[in-house]
């Protein structure tokens, strides 16, 4: 079925409706453009951090505690010992902060570095870490 402007049929023969009709084409195409939805702006919600408490532990010496530290946080020799100490003197000391599931696998490498082997004899035990959430900010 062909359609006409409103107003103008196929039996409209006034002056007016032929002009029209002159005008419109077989080639016309009319499209119609779906109205623009209004966008919403989604972020993904960030994760709140969570942190990684080193304990303090007096069976485990020093030297291991700074290796430990070193190998499964990557840190440079001055900053695993300057974290080593502060759970020495303050009794815990946060190594590290991030995501929970990235401070669940590093608490657990910790913990499978096991205890210092210079120290089993004093019933060493491997260090000990805890999860902590930390404000998000």
């Amino acid at each position: 079925m062909r359609r006409f402007p409103r107003g103008i049929d196929e039996h409209n023969t006034g002056a007016e409706g032929s002009a029209v009709m002159e005008e419109m084409s077989e080639d016309m195409v009319i499209r119609t453009v779906p109205a623009e939805q209004p966008r919403v702006k989604s972020s993904p919600r960030r994760q709140p951090p969570y942190a990684v408490v080193l304990h303090n532990d007096d069976v485990n010496g020093l030297g291991f505690v700074v290796n430990v530290l070193r190998r499964v946080f990557g840190y440079r020799p001055l900053k695993a010992f300057r974290l080593a100490i502060t759970a020495h003197v303050r009794g815990r000391s946060t190594v590290w902060v991030g995501t929970l599931e990235v401070a669940e696998l590093k608490a657990e490498q910790v913990l499978a570095c096991g205890p210092d082997p210079a120290a089993t004899r004093a019933s060493a035990r491997p260090l000990r870490t805890s999860l902590e959430p930390r404000p998000a900010g």
